[in-house]
This record gives C-alpha cells, sequence and structure tokens, in this order.
C-alpha cells in the first residue's frame, strides 16, 4: 500500500505559488522571487492541472470498476458542473464588484479585457467559457477534460492507453504547428474568444497525469522499475536538462539573449500552448523531484537524504494539505482576493517592500478561510467528501461478467 498524503500537500504548494504569481503591486515585489519558477520553465498550474488528472484516474477508475459506468460518468460530470459553477460564480463577483469600485475598469482591463456588465455579447460568450478573464482561465480546462474523462479511464481500463497518448501527442502537435488556427478564427467568427491557455495543448497534462492514476488504480505500474537508487540515470538526466533549463531562465529573465537565439528559443516557450521547452522542463522536474522523495532517503548522498527529507516535511505540512484538499474552493478564493488587492493597491498603493510583504503573507494565510469553513460544515454528522489522501492499492477484484461487459466490449455468452 502506498499514501498518497503528500498529493493533498503538493497541490496545496501549487495553489500558494499560484497565488503569488498572480498577485501584483506597482514596481513588483521580492516574495514572489521565492519560487521556482525564477530558475525553470515550470510553474504552479503545469503542476495543478497533472496532479487533477493524476488524481481523476486514481478516484474516477476504482468507481467505475466497482460501481459501473453510469455510476462513475454521474460523479465526474456532477464534478464538472461544480467547476462550472464556480468559474461563472467568479466571473459574476469580480463584474458585480467592477460595478461598485471606482476606476476598477481601468486597473482591471487587462485582466478582464472588454468584460463588462452591459455587453451582453461578452456576457454569454464568458458564460460559454469562451471570453475568458484572467486567472480563471484554468477552471474552463477542467470541464472540458472532465467531459471526456469517463471515455477515457473506460480506455484505460481496457488497456487502450496507447491510443490516448497518441492522440494526445497529436492534438498537441497540432497546436505547436499552428493547425489550430483556423478553427480558433472561426469560432471568434462566431462568438468572441479570449483564452490563455489553449485547451488542445495542455490536455497534454491532465490526460497524462489520468493515464498515469488510472494505472495505477488497476496496480499496472511498477514504480520500482522507474526509480532506483542502484540505477539512477534517468535521474541523472533529468538533472542535466533542468540544470540546463536553468541556465536559461536565468538568463532570458536577468540577461539578453543574442536576437537570433532568443527568437528560435522563444518559439519553443510559449506558456499558453505549453510548448517543448515547458514540456520537457516540466517532464525532467517532475521526475527528478519525485525521484529524490522515493530514493533520496535510500542513496548514499547526505545532501539527497537531507533535501528528501526536506521536501517531504514541506508536502506533510498541514496547511499545505487543508488547501490541497478544497482545491477548487481554495482557487476560486485565491482569483477574488487577487483582484481585491490590485484594487488596495490602485487606490492605496503604492506600498512599500514591507506592507507589500505583510500583504502577500497575510494573504497566503487567509487561503485557508474557504478550506476552514468547508471542514468544519462538513464535520457534524456528515460523511466528510472524500479526499485526495487515499490509499492506493491494485484492484483485486474481478469485475462480474456484467460489468465486463460494459467496460472490456465482451458479450456474455
Amino acid at each position: 500500500m502506498a499514501r498518497l498524503t503528500i498529493l493533498d500537500g503538493v497541490r496545496g504548494y501549487f495553489l500558494v505559488l499560484m497565488f503569488l504569481n498572480h498577485l501584483t503591486f506597482a514596481g513588483g515585489y521580492l516574495l514572489v522571487k521565492v519560487n521556482h519558477g525564477e530558475v525553470a520553465f515550470v510553474e504552479g498550474a503545469q503542476g495543478f492541472v497533472f496532479l487533477s488528472g493524476l488524481l481523476a484516474g486514481l478516484v474516477h477508475t476504482r468507481r467505475l470498476v466497482g460501481q459501473g459506468f453510469s455510476a462513475a460518468t454521474g460523479m465526474i460530470w456532477q464534478r464538472a458542473a461544480e467547476i462550472y459553477a464556480y468559474a461563472l460564480g467568479c466571473i459574476l463577483v469580480v463584474l458585480t464588484l467592477q460595478t461598485l469600485l471606482p476606476e476598477s475598469r481601468l486597473y482591471w482591463h487587462h485582466w478582464l479585457g472588454d468584460l463588462q456588465f452591459g455587453r451582453r455579447r461578452l456576457v454569454a460568450a464568458s458564460a460559454l467559457l469562451l471570453y475568458q478573464p484572467d486567472f480563471l482561465d484554468i477552471l474552463p480546462q477542467y470541464v472540458i477534460y472532465l467531459l471526456a474523462a469517463p471515455l477515457l479511464i473506460v480506455l484505460c481500463v481496457r488497456g487502450r492507453s496507447a491510443f490516448i497518448v497518441a492522440g494526445c501527442v497529436v492534438l498537441w502537435l497540432a497546436v505547436q504547428f499552428g493547425l489550430h488556427l483556423p478553427l480558433a478564427a472561426s469560432i471568434e467568427g462566431v462568438m468572441p474568444l479570449r483564452a490563455y491557455f489553449n485547451v488542445l495543448a495542455w490536455q497534454l497534462l491532465f490526460v497524462g497525469g489520468l493515464i498515469i492514476g488510472s494505472n495505477m488504480a488497476q496496480g499496472r505500474i511498477d514504480w520500482n522499475r522507474f526509480f532506483r537508487s542502484d540505477r539512477p540515470q534517468l535521474a541523472i538526466v533529468a538533472a542535466v536538462l533542468v540544470a540546463a533549463f536553468a541556465i536559461c531562465r536565468v538568463w532570458t529573465i536577468h540577461f539578453t539573449m543574442p536576437d537570433t537565439m532568443m527568437t528560435r528559443f522563444m518559439a519553443l516557450a510559449n506558456r499558453g500552448e505549453f510548448g517543448m521547452v515547458y514540456l520537457l522542463n516540466f517532464a525532467a522536474l517532475g521526475y527528478l523531484v519525485t525521484w529524490i522523495i522515493r530514493v533520496g532517503p535510500a542513496t548514499a548522498s547526505v545532501p539527497l537524504r537531507r533535501l528528501s527529507l526536506a521536501l517531504d516535511r514541506l508536502f506533510s505540512l498541514s496547511f499545505l494539505r487543508l488547501l490541497g484538499r478544497n482545491s477548487l474552493q481554495v482557487y476560486a478564493w485565491h482569483v477574488i482576493m487577487v483582484y481585491l488587492l490590485k484594487a488596495a493597491d490602485h487606490n492605496w498603493g503604492p506600498f512599500g517592500e514591507a506592507t507589500k510583504t505583510a500583504m502577500a503573507t497575510a494573504g497566503i494565510a487567509l487561503l485557508a478561510m474557504p478550506a476552514l469553513m468547508l471542514e468544519r460544515w462538513r464535520r457534524p454528522g456528515r460523511n466528510r467528501k472524500a479526499s485526495i489522501s487515499i490509499t492506493i492499492q491494485p484492484l483485486r477484484h474481478r469485475p462480474t461478467r456484467r460489468r465486463r461487459r460494459d467496460l472490456v466490449g465482451r458479450p456474455v455468452d
């Protein structure tokens, strides 16, 4: 059995990073620099999307095999509807604040575009998840991915994961070569379109995580084959890639690349379309961190053992696990806080560095407010919502003949 309580803490960590990255002050602020995004083309958003797919695969594969396709589909689509409701609710709250706060259209225009009450076409497009305000453009992705998740999980159960991988790679490549642009233009000809994250490219993260989670739930992955202290070759390759991307990251942020190099490099470093630079850096850093946590304690290297212990303690913090258990509500609340702090900075700023740090730190603490309220509300006489802190073990029972016909496609007789 493998306890996955650490995944709660990792998601909480990504939520804190996203809050710091989204928070803006006039002149910037130093606390945001305490961030691995300063030395890598990896931020909290990529990890958050990947983990969401991983957990969806873990939880709903067991539900699909144990309760059937209809029950699992109902739960998955119910979650998609819940996410859609939160996205729409956040948009309504922000637009209401826009009408109440003076000059808000000025300092929120970069985030909202032309969206406001009275522009019915834009409001309708926003309700259809086509015109997306900044920081709310990650939630529509989940709605689309979850709508497709039941079919993807069935294919994983049937052993067709390779076909899903092939389809995901084809979609990702289509975006990299710009084959999606005619489709985007045709949609924009009908309804306004505003989206930073390309759903056809970022699906590689969510669906990749879902495939891994589904196969983990079925006991088909032997992690000891991929993470071994006596065979660190893959970890060394990952470390070299991480170091190379760190050099490029620091170079592009703090120094000036030659124009010819910058043009070619940035063509591969399109974050909204999850370009090759982001894909390779995410894969390398994700593998390396996982290797350090899993294998580090068994190595002879004292620094590796200490780093492994530090990461384990970080992701085991009760505060981060609290955020991770209630990630949807915390994410929605963080968006409202970021918009409000932008208004405070415009109306009462500019602030000094100490004040900015205090406000950012207080904001991190306040992220827990909806999580605490939810967990307190669930506690008395209620069944707590299933946490992602679950015990995973291989499925030991075989589906009934009726389920086997549904999931594997074999006839009963």
